[in-house]
């Protein structure tokens, strides 16, 4: 018995997604110009990091130990610029801590983390613990695959939830607070990066020096 297959992108009519670019109706000297005009010397800080924050660097350090110390919620009293204070709550798996670039704020975290890919996803809130909506994207990946030499890449991005433009729960912040997490989504991308730089430090030391990347006060 013969099966036919139909081509691909058979069910949408051409002319309903014009915008698809594809060979087939677009060969490389047609589309070249239009690649080399999307291209810019100089990007808005907007058109980059609007909607999307990332960030990425290279450790030199075992993946699967970054992965495991990413992956363990305590490690951002290390990394992060102001997370301090972490402790578990009643709920298990979901912990307390108070971000000092909000003063007397508390912030929520649960991670979850998927040791197959190496991601680990911190789930975070300001003020209340029930709707963990600022979501921390992270990946650890093997350097050796990607780069052809031993270590770590990891890749952290966040989307710009419509929250951060106004607080969804503002019964539940302190009194008097003078800012809201939001109002620091234009610095988000050199934040972060000092963040990434603040981690690829620690686990650079750390296995320069044969200490474990998982410290003991986290065990």
């Amino acid at each position: 018995m013969t099966i036919s297959a139909l081509p691909a992108l058979s069910d949408i009519p051409e002319d309903v997604v014009p915008g698809v670019l594809r060979i087939e109706n677009s060969d490389k000297d047609a589309t070249t110009p239009i690649i080399v005009d999307m291209l810019r010397s100089v990007y808005p800080h907007d058109q980059v990091f609007g909607e999307y924050c990332p960030v990425q660097a290279y450790i030199a350090a075992p993946p699967r130990e970054v992965y495991e110390y990413l992956s363990d919620t305590r490690s951002l009293e290390e990394w992060t610029y102001s997370l301090r204070g972490f402790v578990e709550t009643d709920e298990p798996g979901l912990w307390l801590a108070y971000d000092r670039l909000g003063d007397a704020t508390e912030i929520y975290t649960r991670t979850v983390a998927n040791p197959d890919a190496m991601t680990v996803d911190y789930h975070c809130a300001w003020d209340q613990g029930k709707h963990l909506w600022m979501i921390y994207l992270m990946r650890v990946i093997d350097a050796q695959v990607v780069f052809n030499k031993p270590g770590s890449v990891v890749l952290w991005n966040n989307c710009k939830h419509p929250f951060y433009d106004e607080n969804p729960y503002p019964e539940t912040a302190p009194p008097k607070r003078p800012v809201w997490v939001g109002d620091f989504w234009d610095m988000f991308s050199a934040g972060h990066q000092l963040e990434m730089d603040n981690l690829k430090a620690i686990c650079e030391y750390r296995a320069a020096h044969g200490l474990p990347l998982t410290p003991e006060w986290m065990k």
